[in-house]
């Protein structure tokens, strides 16, 4: 195991167990008390919002509610994806046109405009409406690229092999083609979710979130409205800030492994790139010693 992957999937791993167990152990992030606005302090370990809710049980429950728009629409995204890119390239023909052809407009809509139009016109908006046009707006850029992988693939022999010995077609495409492009499906899952969970949180600093559900993106938009900038309430928007960045970090850096597990030659490239900085390093400190003691020895002289 790589160390970013170490890293990346030691970061998911805190933020998933604390969004699943955390809303149990902390109170009611909805319950409102007499302490307005303090500072963390061990009965608010991260101080409380301006109506008096604790930062911390808001963000365990904006984890899951992040988390929760991310994974569905990191599913959606790929089974769209996959319908669109691998079976209309195996089909081949007018399916593979048709196909290409609706992926092709879907990529040339704008995606965060249409979410912003389709949640402006909807007057209650739930955390799995968000999650499925955020979905509907995203799998077109990986459908392209699952169906030039699967150009390539279905061409091998051991596919024309399985053709010819009169096997199904869908047996050919989950036992023959989908193994080999699992770990670019891997790689696109992270990246969806990675785009989700960003698009949701700039769709709910807007005010136009999923409607009474807690994510980073709506506690942004409290913080923001309670002026908490301007009150210096910074345990108020730091918190989800720093999740949404971490989580975001930890998905790419595993991202990078996936791509490094895909294409062994990156790795190698990164390796040697890593190599020849190391020696450039060291050539130009042994060249700045030298002339350290070239200017040395002119001064004792």
């Amino acid at each position: 195991m790589t160390p970013k992957l170490a890293v990346g999937l030691t970061i998911v791993t805190v933020i998933v167990l604390f969004a699943v167990i955390g809303p149990f152990l902390l109170p009611d992030p909805r319950g409102i008390s007499d302490h307005l606005l303090e500072a963390p302090s061990a009965q608010h370990w991260l101080g409380t919002t301006r109506t008096g809710e604790d930062v911390l049980a808001q963000l365990a429950t904006a984890c899951r509610g992040s988390l929760i728009v991310g994974v569905i629409v990191g599913l959606l995204a790929v089974v769209l994806s996959s319908f669109f890119g691998i079976v209309g390239a195996y089909i081949g023909g007018l399916a593979d046109d048709l196909f290409s052809l609706f992926s092709n407009v879907m990529l040339v809509i704008p995606g965060l405009p249409l979410v912003i139009i389709i949640s402006s016109y909807l007057p209650y908006k739930s955390v799995w409406l968000v999650a499925v046009v955020l979905a509907i707006t995203s799998w077109a850029g990986s459908a392209r690229v699952l169906r030039s992988y699967t150009l390539s693939v279905r061409s091998r022999d051991y596919v024309l092999a399985s053709r010819v010995a009169g096997e199904k077609p869908w047996r050919i495409l989950a036992v023959e083609i989908l193994p080999n492009l699992l770990p670019i499906l891997a790689s696109q899952i992270m990246q969806a979710i990675i785009s989700a969970i960003l698009g949701e949180a700039g769709l709910a600093f807007l005010g136009l979130g999923a409607t009474d559900s807690l994510t980073w993106g709506t506690m942004l938009y409290y913080a923001q409205n309670g002026l908490a900038l301007k009150q210096g309430a910074w345990w108020w928007f730091i918190p989800p800030g720093l999740c949404l960045a971490l989580f975001g970090a930890a998905l790419a850096l595993i991202n990078f492994s996936v791509d490094e597990i895909i294409n062994p030659k990156l790795k190698a490239a990164t390796k040697s790139e890593l190599k020849r900085w190391k020696l450039e390093e060291k050539a130009g400190k042994a060249k700045s010693d030298k002339q350290f003691g070239t200017a040395a020895s002119a001064a004792q002289a």
